[in-house]
């Protein structure tokens, strides 16, 4: 299956579809985090929170969609959606979720080890060792199917 071309663009192939069996995989792992972060005692929410953060950073479009919906079925509101971006300047996270935020950050830019210093350290602040490693673990898994999604051309669509 391909992906629709803009005008000037290369045709993509949906990875996923290209190719199942790592798909699965992915899903697979992707099932195990969400649950090891359940487990954790993490909420939904903040796992959310990370998904979007994560998927802005990357600029996934397809990724935004989904976890935004995910985010408002959750129970977040769309005021502290709406800032995620500048979560810094806020007061609307928690500080288990500001320490996840940054958490996810410093995962999804892995080649700087002062920012994932700093973020380790907030993080041992607030977070269990336990919550801590599920934080990392939905930040790796999400940065993962962001790159599925855009190497994909994974579109999004409106919704009626």
């Amino acid at each position: 299956m391909t992906s629709p071309v803009p005008s000037g663009a290369t045709r993509r192939i949906f990875i996923d579809k290209q190719s199942p069996k790592s798909y699965h995989a992915l899903l697979q792992t992707s099932e195990a985090v969400r649950a090891a972060a359940a487990d954790a005692g993490l909420e939904r929410t903040l796992v959310e929170l990370v998904n979007l953060r994560v998927s802005q950073i990357n600029g996934c479009a397809y990724c935004l969609h989904v976890h935004t919906r995910a985010a408002l079925r959750a129970g977040d509101t769309p005021e502290r959606l709406g800032v995620l971006a500048a979560w810094r300047e806020t007061e609307l996270f928690t500080p288990a979720e500001r320490a996840a935020l940054a958490l996810a950050e410093a995962t999804t830019a892995a080649a700087d080890g002062e920012r994932q210093d700093a973020a380790y350290a907030a993080a041992r602040d607030v977070l269990t060792d336990d919550q801590t490693a599920a934080v990392i673990w939905v930040a790796i898994t999400i940065n993962a199917f962001n790159r599925v999604s855009i190497m994909s051309g994974h579109p999004v669509r409106q919704e009626h």
